[in-house]
């Protein structure tokens, strides 16, 4: 197969960052953008050209999309009726019904849809996997993603913005549907609400409790997962990795039997690899780490969270 064209659909942030980084590849094939504008400073940057949408989509073999959240859905099929494969920027769309018309198209049409959970590909994910800490049968989880206000464009609440990939996450991780959902969250420097706090229970009896925050003093990143087999906590920004459970390398006190395993990781470029996911699955059928129907199951969550903090619960 020759080498892949992809297109860049929505050039503000994200939208920059992959057509910068497509660039790098050589499979940058052209970008688009409701201000003409902006589309021909990041063309001017890439050396790509700047096109209408329709000739974009003409000129590609795949297609990223990362336009606002609203218009997902619209794009995304209009990229999936012509017959291209199709990175559309998380949150998958807007509404589930939305995401569902999504997922079928491209099903019905045999097509590619890789959604951009980008933590599936980090580093410190990658760790924990490969660690074989991420037991199956956690029965408590703890997400915490906190960072301080930026003022970029922000169209969606925290819960879309930040939360979500941490929603992602869990419910991978708990591998079982969603039974209740609470949460309370206030808007601060947006119209949305700016933090929120979750509280997730499974059909599993697994539980979880989620926070996310764009308002904060400073950033903090970490996970919990607490279970019959031990314990393991991520901290994310230190890069580390502990994880108690029996036979751990290192004695636990007054656990005879148990003890501490420990892991670090180096940070890679998650967005190139969440690329090279894409191409692969593209040119080669690789299986789709973060497909629609993960997807569809984030935002459902999302949602969720969403209608219980509207709801006041």
């Amino acid at each position: 197969m020759a080498a892949i064209r992809i297109g860049v659909l929505g050039a503000g942030h994200f939208g920059r960052f992959h057509a910068l980084k497509l660039a790098t590849r050589g499979a940058l094939s052209g970008l688009h953008d409701a201000d003409p504008a902006r589309a021909a400073a990041i063309a001017a940057e890439t050396g790509a050209p700047a096109l209408s949408e329709a000739e974009l989509i003409a000129r590609s073999d795949a297609v990223v999309v990362a336009v606002p959240t609203a218009h997902h859905h619209a794009h995304g099929m209009r990229v999936l009726e012509a017959g291209r494969h199709l990175f559309m920027e998380k949150p998958i769309a807007a509404t589930v019904a939305q995401a569902e018309a999504l997922v079928e198209a491209a099903a019905r049409r045999g097509l590619v849809l890789q959604v951009g959970h980008i933590e599936r590909h980090s580093a410190a994910v990658r760790t924990l996997r490969g660690s074989g800490a991420a037991q199956a049968g956690a029965l408590s989880f703890e997400a915490t993603r906190v960072a301080p206000f930026r003022p970029r464009g922000l169209d969606v609440s925290v819960v879309l913005d930040l939360m979500i990939h941490d929603l992602d996450l869990v419910l991978d991780l708990a591998g079982s549907p969603l039974a209740e959902v609470r949460a309370v969250g206030r808007a601060v420097m947006t119209p949305f609400p700016d933090f929120a706090v979750a509280q997730l229970r499974f059909e599993s009896g697994a539980a979880a409790t989620v926070t996310a925050s764009r308002v904060s003093v400073g950033m903090e990143r970490r996970l919990r997962l607490l279970g019959p087999a031990g314990e393991v906590r991520v901290d994310f920004l230190a890069r580390s990795l502990e994880a108690l459970r029996p036979g751990g390398a290192e004695p636990a006190p007054n656990m005879p039997g148990w003890g501490v395993d420990r892991a670090t990781w180096t940070e890679h470029d998650s967005l190139e690899a969440e690329q090279s996911a894409f191409v692969a699955s593209v040119k080669g059928g690789a299986p789709v780490e973060a497909d629609g129907a993960a997807g569809l199951r984030a935002l459902d969550a999302a949602l969720r969270v969403e209608a219980a903090i509207g709801a006041g619960r």
